[in-house]
């Protein structure tokens, strides 16, 4: 590789966990950067909110609270996004790409909602925008499907992309605990935040999906369009149900291309679910990711590895800012958006699902058969019934076979409705499975 002696300058805006690692490693590992990119890369600036705060081992001239004029010097060639949020980073972004400057970032609610608008200003003005760290990680997701697998034809990409509520989740699952109890745990350990609700109510794993969906199948969807439920209504009780039918729950985003009469369309979708045990993601436990990609040529292909975290973070972030330098150097680009299929998005209504349903019934005779009527009348069969306890305690537990999602919420409705059921405790759907 015949090396540059221009160097390439470097913009970095925030400086929370991911960016104190991005940093950390650019001054520490610019020799071998420099190698695999055949120009230096240099550090120009480093935006930041507190300009008091002690920032160890970075020099402070670098430091500034102004990351728009940071963004406009024109001894910076890649800006790297590490802020969150849609403003001012959504601002930010677009005055680097507008200026000429390519873009690395790890922000998936931009890039859920408005990554047609930053790849346009990506492409009208020959520059990239790479986002690898925005989904899950340290995991390799985003280049696989956008190169590995260009000449292929994915038909779903389905996994466990939120580190706190699979921690959660799995520490219910060992321990028998609520998940109450388990929040709290988690808050304790670093994995939960002080606020957690976008984590536990599924709105970073739908921004994420929509990422997913948006390459996977060439269309653009939103975070606004991905059907999205969160594990707040999660208990020790669901457990225990799951273990009875070999599963157990995990929160999943799932993007499936289906078919609705004859129309092809998108299913994105998140929330808890039941997974059986011997299914590949039943395993990943703790704070870890996996993605399942299943595509027409190339078959199941699982991604697995820290979906969060300062250094794993920062290392897709360092992978991406390679990329964009080298390109740089070597007048090339990144792979441009593609939005070809421009396929329409679902109505969790027209998903086919499996659901599992927990009642609280009255213990009389004729219960069941009541009950499996209500399913039969939407033309729902019925794979699985539990009975448990007696008296005021009495349960009815059902596991369907594969129907429409309407025709199952409107079941759960009318059984919400009958005397017989004093209370349906919950529903959760069942995936993993062919049935």
């Amino acid at each position: 590789m015949k090396e540059s002696s221009r160097p390439i300058g470097v913009a970095v805006l925030g400086m929370g966990n991911v960016g104190t690692e991005v940093v950390r490693i650019l001054t520490e590992k610019a020799a071998d950067l420099q190698a695999r990119i055949g120009a230096p890369l240099e550090l120009r600036g480093v935006a930041v909110r507190d300009l008091s705060k002690e920032r160890k081992g970075v020099d402070r001239a670098l430091l500034t609270d102004d990351p728009m004029a940071l963004v406009q010097r024109d001894d910076v060639d890649l800006v790297v996004e590490l802020l969150g949020g849609i403003k001012p980073a959504r601002k930010l972004i677009l005055a680097a790409l507008e200026g000429g400057k390519s873009v690395v970032t790890a922000n998936k609610a931009l890039m859920a909602e408005h990554s047609g608008e930053l790849s346009k200003a990506a492409e009208d003005h020959r520059v990239d925008l790479y986002f690898e760290a925005a989904v899950a990680g340290a995991i390799p997701v985003i280049r696989p499907l956008t190169q590995s697998l260009a000449g292929d034809s994915v038909n779903r990409v389905a996994g466990i992309v939120n580190g706190t509520t699979n921690f959660i989740l799995s520490e219910m699952a060992e321990s028998g605990a609520g998940y109450g109890k388990v929040l709290a745990e988690a808050g304790r350990l670093g994995y939960a935040e002080a606020d957690p609700t976008a984590d536990v109510e599924g709105y970073d794993a739908a921004s994420k999906a929509a990422i997913l969906a948006s390459i996977a199948f060439h269309s653009r969807v939103t975070a606004s369009e991905v059907h999205r439920e969160g594990i707040t209504g999660i208990s020790a009780k669901d457990f225990d149900a799951a273990k009875k039918f070999d599963c157990t729950i995990k929160l999943l985003a799932i993007c499936e291309r289906i078919d609705v009469d004859g129309e092809q369309k998108i299913s994105a979708r998140v929330y808890p679910a039941l997974v059986p045990l011997d299914h590949p993601l039943a395993t990943v436990n703790g704070a870890f990711n996996a993605v399942a990609v299943e595509a027409e040529n190339a078959g199941r292909l699982m991604f697995y590895g820290q979906g969060a975290g300062g250094a794993p973070t920062a290392s897709a972030v360092l992978g991406d800012l390679v990329m964009a330098a080298r390109n740089r150097v070597f007048h090339g680009r990144g792979p441009l958006e593609s939005t070809y299929a421009g396929l329409p998005v679902a109505s969790i209504d027209e998903v086919p699902t499996r659901y599992y349903v927990s009642m609280k019934v009255a213990d009389v005779a004729g219960v069941l058969h009541q009950v499996s009527g209500e399913f039969a009348k939407r033309g729902i069969s019925i794979a699985a019934v539990r009975q448990e306890g007696a008296g005021d305690d009495a349960r009815l537990i059902v596991v369907t076979h594969r129907a429409s999602d309407r025709a199952q919420s409107d079941t759960v409705a009318a059984l919400e409705k009958m005397d017989s059921v004093l209370k349906v405790s919950s529903v959760l759907r069942l995936e993993g499975t062919n049935d």
